[in-house]
């Protein structure tokens, strides 16, 4: 059995024990946050009626993306401007995907 959820504007296939890095989620380690279903698969029974279905998630921690480097430059006017940027990320694993 699998699911599909929605997590910060992308959408990623999941089943129980996944580890999977999502979009920065407000909550400690070791507290459990449910993520939106959009599709179930269940031995070749697809249902789109996922409302019906939970995916609870355990938050295991919080990493970082990799290092993006921004480099703006004009030529003949002197002008550079040089900026980073660093995604952050929450680190759940799948620990149920129920029936309501």
């Amino acid at each position: 059995m699998y699911a599909i959820v929605r997590c910060g504007g992308r959408q990623q296939k999941v089943s129980v024990g996944d580890v999977l890095e999502v979009d920065k989620v407000a909550g400690e380690v070791g507290s459990t946050v449910s993520l939106p279903t959009v599709l179930v698969v269940n031995e070749g029974d697809v249902t789109t009626d996922a409302a019906r279905f939970t995916v609870s998630a355990e938050i295991l921690g919080e990493t970082k993306g990799p290092k993006i480097s921004i480099l703006k430059y004009k030529n003949k006017s002197g002008y550079k401007k040089r900026q980073g940027h660093r995604q952050r990320y929450t680190q759940v694993k799948i620990t149920g995907i129920d029936q309501a």
